[in-house]
C-alpha cells in the first residue's frame, strides 16, 4: 500500500540520500554528477533549514506559495519523495505550480510510488489553484520522459546550454 503525505524534518535523511539518484539519470556530459547531487542537496538543506519560504521551519503568509514537500511511503517505510513549489508562467506572468524534483528510492522502483507522487503534485497544485504544473527533466533521461508524456506532460520549450571557455 501506497500512502502519500507531508514531508516532515525527520524525512531529511531519506529524501537527501534519495536525491542523491538524480546524477544517475541522464545529466549532460559538461554537468558532473557532484555538481548535480550538490545542486539539489543545497535547495533541500535550504528546505529543511527553514531557508525558503513555506519550509518546514520558514513561514509564509500565503500558503498558495509555499514549498511543499511530500513523501510516499509503501508499506509505512519511505518509499519517495517530490518537492513542489511555486513558479511564474514566463509568457503569462500567472502563477503556477513547479514540480522541483520527484525521486522514488531504488528498492521501490516499478511499484506505483512515483504514479502515487505525480497524482499527489497534481492534486497540490489544484488546491492550489495552479492552472498548470511543470516539471524539468534531462533529455537523457528517456524512461522518465516516457513517464511523463504517458501521464499527459508534454515538451513545452527545450532549453539549450553552450559550455563557454
Amino acid at each position: 500500500m501506497i500512502a502519500v503525505r507531508e514531508g516532515t524534518a525527520a524525512d531529511r535523511d531519506f529524501v537527501i540520500a534519495t536525491a542523491r539518484r538524480f546524477a544517475a539519470f541522464g545529466p549532460p556530459p559538461w554537468r558532473s554528477a557532484a555538481e548535480i547531487v550538490a545542486g539539489e542537496v543545497r535547495c533541500l538543506d535550504d528546505f529543511f533549514e527553514g531557508r525558503l519560504a513555506g519550509s518546514v521551519d520558514g513561514s509564509l503568509d500565503a500558503a498558495r506559495d509555499r514549498r511543499t514537500l511530500l513523501v510516499a511511503e509503501l508499506d509505512g517505510r519511505p518509499a519517495g519523495f517530490t518537492f513542489l513549489e511555486p513558479a511564474v508562467d514566463y509568457f503569462t506572468g500567472q502563477a503556477d505550480g513547479h514540480i522541483g524534483m520527484v525521486a522514488v528510492a531504488e528498492t521501490a522502483e516499478g511499484k506505483g510510488v512515483g504514479a502515487a507522487l505525480m497524482r499527489a503534485a497534481e492534486d497540490w497544485a489544484r488546491r492550489n489553484g495552479y492552472p498548470r504544473l511543470h516539471l524539468n527533466v534531462f533529455a537523457g533521461n528517456d524512461r522518465a520522459r516516457r513517464i511523463y508524456e504517458r501521464t499527459g506532460y508534454e515538451i513545452e520549450t527545450i532549453r539549450y546550454v553552450k559550455k563557454l571557455e
